[in-house]
């Protein structure tokens, strides 16, 4: 793996791919450090434990996806201002929406910690494993400005071009909540509440270590003057553009949230099949969405050093990347989904759960390539800040998907829940295509 790539001068496609493939690594790290949870209670604990953290998963990914997705928007602008060289403003980025997100971060916990019993009541949770959910995010929320603070650290170095590190920093960090996870499960016998607190653990260091590495980067570019704390004009251009890539990243995650009721309707054995099939789903999809995320890192790079003409090149490349991803996780979809879901649940012992799981995951593996042509389209528009069309084109998606949850599945069966998915990644991608092609997003760079 190169361990240098330059966005502003390399071959683009070459460029693309080895700044992604870092970002892949890493994302998969990350949900293998998310579905240390979910494997270890299921096999240690049972099945009701793997339902409780699968009742919390469709609520916690929503907070993952806002700092995903507002790190990435807010770097936007970081991107843009390291492509023009201008590394007085590029600190003050970094460090008005470091500071901005450790505020939110701080709002937010107090938010989940508090409300997430009535959230829970509301999403018709079954009572047999209402407790351990509860127990599970009152834990998980406490250490929720160390997610905050670690997901917009790693987007800062990416804006930078320097995805090696943070691939370096999850694997660490994945390595280690896998040994607590176990260490507290199987050790001391803690359960859910045990999960939770190693993964709050794992969190908060490699956050510390994260912001350390990235103050010491910043040294590298000297300015002659001294950068501000904090600027609330970029504040305000860096959240136009945080946003929609909020809801862009979070499309998924609401969409689980809005539909939890209606599949929690189904009993716990349907919930935890679900589970298992959605955490499948977000593990196939990372290089998907890692592409699309490279590809607003290019934009908005070569946007602010005035190189139009790469991005087009860059996307073209990008279509071949996402076409070869999208051949391998059909293959494994379909050949290979019976001992990947045993991982989760066992046929033998949870033969509904294992039912469910699997027609989740074979349906949607086929079309894993619609979302990967939305993530990159999706990237351009975002990394060049025109971002009305592109939220309009995810509120779609997340329309298409809970409309077909709370009207047709309870109709028609279970199974038009996961039926819309390609269908919203479809209408997604059309709509931010037509404008794509209409070349008005290269009128709308910040920088």
């Amino acid at each position: 793996m190169r361990r240098n790539v330059d966005l502003l001068n390399d071959r683009p496609g070459k460029a693309l791919f080895f700044f992604a493939l870092p970002m892949i690594i890493g994302n998969l790290f990350q949900q293998f450090y998310n579905m240390a949870d979910s494997i270890i209670v299921g096999k240690f604990v049972g099945e009701d434990a793997l339902a409780a953290v699968g009742a919390s998963y469709s609520f916690t990914t929503i907070f993952i996806m806002v700092a995903i997705g507002g790190g990435i928007g807010a770097s936007v602008l970081t991107s843009q201002y390291f492509g023009a060289k201008r590394y007085r403003q590029m600190k003050t980025s970094i460090y008005t929406f470091l500071i901005s997100f450790a505020v939110l971060s701080v709002l937010l916990s107090l938010f989940g910690f508090w409300f997430n019993p009535a959230i829970l009541r509301a999403l018709k949770t079954p009572e047999n494993i209402f407790s351990d959910a509860v127990l599970y995010l009152q834990i998980y929320f406490f250490g929720l400005i160390f997610m905050f603070m670690y997901n917009v650290l790693s987007a800062n170095f990416n804006a930078l071009g320097k995805s090696n590190i943070p691939l370096v920093l999850l694997i660490f960090s994945s390595l280690l909540n896998i040994v607590l996870d176990l260490w507290m499960v199987i050790g001391l016998h803690l359960g859910v509440a045990g999960v939770a607190i190693a993964t709050v653990i794992a969190q908060g260091i490699s956050a510390a270590i994260s912001l350390f590495i990235l103050l010491r980067l910043l040294r590298q570019y000297e300015t002659e003057e001294k950068p501000k704390l904090f600027d609330f004009e970029m504040l305000k251009a860096g959240t136009k553009i945080a946003v929609p890539s909020v809801i862009q990243q979070s499309i998924v995650s609401i969409g689980m949230l809005l539909t939890q009721s209606t599949v929690n309707s189904f009993g716990s054995s349907a919930l935890a099949g679900y589970s298992a099939g959605m955490r499948l789903e977000s593990l196939c999809i990372v290089p998907m969405i890692a592409t699309g995320n490279a590809m607003s890192t290019f934009t908005a790079q070569n946007l602010g050093a005035k190189k139009d003409e790469r991005i087009k090149e860059g996307y073209r490349a990008a279509y071949v990347i996402v076409i070869c991803f999208g051949v391998v996780l059909i293959a494994v979809s379909q050949l290979f989904h019976d001992p990947i879901l045993s991982f989760f649940v066992e046929a033998d012992s949870s033969p509904v759960a294992f039912e469910v799981g699997n027609a989740y995951f074979r349906f949607v593996g086929m079309f894993f390539y619609f979302l990967g042509f939305k993530a990159i389209t999706d990237g351009i528009l975002r990394g060049s800040g025109d971002v009305n069309v592109y939220m309009l084109a995810n509120l779609v998606n997340l329309a298409i998907r809970v409309s077909s949850a709370w009207f047709l599945s309870p109709v028609f069966g279970m199974e038009f829940i996961w039926y819309s998915v390609p269908v919203g990644w479809a209408a997604n991608y059309l709509i931010s295509y037509a404008w794509y092609r209409t070349g008005k997003w290269k009128k709308r760079r910040i920088v």
